[in-house]
């Protein structure tokens, strides 16, 4: 079964969610968390999301944003796509091959509030 298509609309505010496949954990140190909340700040910076605010949990984010241009497909997939690629190279050879790709990259989930 397809999903349903995402509304956006620019100034659109988003409570997003996006969680490990699986219920992994996606953030497994400190570091982690720091290296997600720089790829948010250069989301903003890039694409103009406006951050309102976000809660970190090992296996899942929340994220409450404003999207001045209504791109929020573009901003999660850059998000997404960026956190994984540093998630992996950190932590390549560890843990038997383990990564973030296991994010689900391509199935996160917002509503507009």
């Amino acid at each position: 079964m397809a999903r349903p298509l995402r509304l956006e609309y620019p100034g659109a505010v988003y409570h997003v969610r996006n969680r490990g496949l699986a219920r992994q954990v996606i953030f497994r140190a400190l570091t982690d968390y720091e290296m997600f909340l720089q790829a948010l700040h250069e989301t903003h910076t890039l694409w103009g999301v406006e951050v309102l605010a976000y809660c970190l949990m090992p296996n899942h984010y929340h994220l409450c944003v404003r999207t001045p241009a209504g791109n929020l497909g573009r901003v999660m997939r850059h998000l997404n796509g960026v956190y994984i690629q540093r998630f992996n190279r950190a932590h390549r050879g560890g843990m038997g091959g383990w990564s973030a790709g296991a994010i689900k990259r391509s199935s996160w989930k917002q509503r507009p509030i």
